[in-house]
């Protein structure tokens, strides 16, 4: 069961990153040019740069990916809300990205906590 625990969060962070970085091969169809496409890529992915970051922190710390996991879920609600789109609509939308993210979180504040 430790084992499990120790590699849950950590693969499934990996995923939720390779996920996030899906959306940002929509900047192909732009026709941007090659510096255009490449500003293009380092901005959208972005998110997934930061929590690469945080899960290389989180990898000997758990608590910064528990804590920095569920933040980055809170926020990606937050922004959604505030996008504009109906505050039901867009809380459905960005339960798809920030539920993944709060289950990461939990598990790596489990794993934490059982180390304690």
């Amino acid at each position: 069961m430790n084992k499990f625990l120790y590699w849950t969060p950590r693969i499934l962070s990996i995923l939720l990153i390779l996920f996030l970085t899906l959306f940002s091969f929509d900047i192909f169809d732009m026709n941007l040019g090659f510096w255009g496409t490449i500003l293009g890529l380092l901005i959208h992915n972005l998110p997934s740069i930061i929590l690469s970051i945080i899960i290389y922190i989180s990898w000997k710390h758990e608590i910064v990916g528990g804590i920095a996991f569920i933040l980055s879920g809170l926020l990606y609600i937050i922004f959604g809300i505030k996008s504009g789109i109906a505050w039901y609509i867009a809380l459905s939308w960005s339960l798809i990205i920030a539920g993944p993210a709060f289950l990461i979180g939990t598990l790596f504040f489990i794993n934490w906590y059982k180390k304690q």
